[in-house]
């Protein structure tokens, strides 16, 4: 089927309502960015989940941060969007405005550099992810280990998928298929999907990110409502059993745990943790389980797909990417963002 029909058979679809929800930033992102929305019926609803991982960081991870960037021998190393997510009562900025020592990287690799050039002092990393980037960190340990370098360690809140997938289905409802994450697929294969489609009763689509594929999806997961299996439309990056290289750097330095997320509490095993061998490289990352939501703040809501962004009554308002109340406003991966800076309703 060309695409030219793929575009005429959404725009024109009269059929039952279809539900589908993406669970990757990135997916997100793109769906905006590709103006697609405007190309579906009113009847195929895209709604994003829980695939932000700035959004699902519990405050208590932020507060724990600000603690220890506060220290006069610490410096807390993160990426961009985090410094901006408030914790209980300020975010790493407001900190870093009061004196906390707080620096942005680009990449995991720069806190080697850094930890390298200054003995004198701890260097934290926030280590927030899913399965994508916890390959990356899993690679910094290994060199720091095989370096002797004593003075990195890692603030972790590491999230898989499959486990909060089952918890939005049980708590969200209503949904009839899924856009599978494509990056996370990439590491953990198109297979992950296979059991939990037929559990759930709910078909999964992996996609890739430029606006022809994710249509061509989106068509795919509307022609399998009411039904369970797994396509992979993204076979040049992804294999049904994924990075097996990748999945053994992991498992050699993390295990499974239970997870703390955004506005959903802890949910059994849906997270991954330093193994007990190489605690002396992390910087107190257990029990970072509380979670303060500003008042009148809806992300719990909008990461599950109970509400859109825009019915958030501090949407736009008091709420924007300048001025962000909540998690999903900040991230440039997160639904609030961009719903907001593509004026979707």
């Amino acid at each position: 089927m060309e695409l030219k029909d793929i575009v005429k058979a959404l725009k024109e679809y009269d059929g039952e309502e279809v539900r589908i929800m993406e669970v990757c930033g990135t997916h997100t992102a793109a769906i905006s960015v590709n103006g697609i929305p405007s190309m579906l019926s009113d009847k195929i609803k895209l709604i994003s989940g829980p695939g932000c991982p700035v959004c699902v960081t519990v405050t208590a991870v932020i507060d724990k941060l600000i603690e220890l960037a506060m220290r006069d021998d610490t410096v807390v190393l993160t990426f961009g969007d985090l410094i901006r997510v408030k914790g209980s009562s300020k975010s790493l900025a407001d900190a870093k405005a009061e004196g906390a020592h707080v620096k942005m990287v680009y990449s995991p690799m720069e806190t080697l550099k850094l930890a390298r050039e200054d003995k004198t002092k701890t260097f934290v990393f926030a280590a927030i992810g899913f399965e994508t980037t916890t390959p990356v960190y899993a690679m910094v340990l290994e060199k720091a280990i095989e370096e002797g370098i004593h003075n990195l360690k890692l603030l972790t809140s590491l999230k898989t998928m499959p486990h909060v997938i089952r918890w939005v289905v049980s708590n969200g409802g209503g949904l009839d298929g899924f856009i599978a994450p494509g990056h996370v697929s990439a590491i953990t294969g198109s297979d992950e999907y296979k059991k939990l489609s037929e559990e759930l009763g709910i078909p999964f689509v992996v996609s890739g990110f430029d606006g022809p594929q994710l249509l061509m999806t989106i068509y795919a997961l509307v022609s399998m409502k009411g039904t369970t299996g797994i396509k992979n439309m993204y076979k040049n990056v992804v294999s049904p059993e994924g990075n097996l290289k990748a999945k053994e750097l992991v498992n050699k330095y993390f295990e499974p745990s239970d997870a703390s997320w955004r506005g959903m509490g802890k949910i059994e095993g849906s997270g991954m943790i330093l193994r007990k061998e190489y605690e002396e490289y992390d910087a107190g990352s257990f029990g970072l389980d509380e979670d303060h939501m500003p008042k009148g703040c809806c992300c719990a809501s909008v990461l599950v797909g109970k509400i859109r962004p825009c019915d958030c009554p501090l949407f736009g308002k008091s709420c924007t990417p300048d001025n962000a109340h909540g998690a999903c406003m900040v991230s440039t991966e997160g639904s609030c963002y961009n719903y907001f800076v593509s004026g979707r309703k």
